[in-house]
């Protein structure tokens, strides 16, 4: 397993959209990608050029967005997962989102892909000078908080964000 982040790319489309297609429609964490989901050359060319934007720290983002660093998390050019990385945060992402959110298909679970991911954006992280770095999960996704914990995730609290659409959220720090 070679785990590497790379930027979405028309190049695969293909392995893309097999991906997302696992996820049924529903939200992807990480993807980008507003559901429901449905992919497409059009959905895909409009995400490439969303994360451009979104990347380009040398403008202001979009309001209510944060620069953001969006990635296809891909093994031998398979694309196996995505994963999100917020610069800052704002309101929202200080309460429920944090400064990464990512999602493994269903079918490339449990091979360690989250694990190494979840590595290298904190290797981002430290990159652009963050001291620690803000993680959230659903409280009911063991395997998303046992990840979050084996990257030095310190539990901040669980809370309730049910009027916001989530179930309780395990809010973690991790210090880099």
């Amino acid at each position: 397993m070679t785990t590497a982040l790379i930027r979405p790319t028309a190049d695969l489309y293909d392995s893309w959209a097999a991906a997302v297609n696992e996820f049924d429609g529903v939200h992807i964490d990480g993807s980008g990608l507003q559901a429901p989901v449905v992919p497409g050359r059009v959905t895909l060319d409009a995400l490439i050029r969303d994360a451009a934007v979104l990347a380009d720290t040398t403008v202001a983002p979009p309001e209510d967005r944060v620069h953001n660093d969006l990635y296809w998390i891909v093994d031998d050019r398979e694309v196996v997962g995505f994963l999100s990385f917020r610069h800052t945060l704002n309101d929202w992402l200080r309460e429920a989102g944090g400064h990464i959110g990512y999602a493994v298909r269903p079918s490339r679970r449990r091979q360690g892909y989250a694990s190494a991911a979840l590595a290298l954006a904190l290797d981002r992280a430290r990159e652009i000078g963050l001291e620690r770095v803000f993680i959230t999960c659903d409280d009911d996704n063991v395997a998303s908080a046992r990840t979050i914990e084996r990257a030095g995730g310190v539990l901040q609290d669980i809370s309730d964000q049910t009027e916001r659409g989530h179930s309780l959220l395990r809010r973690y720090w991790i210090a880099l």
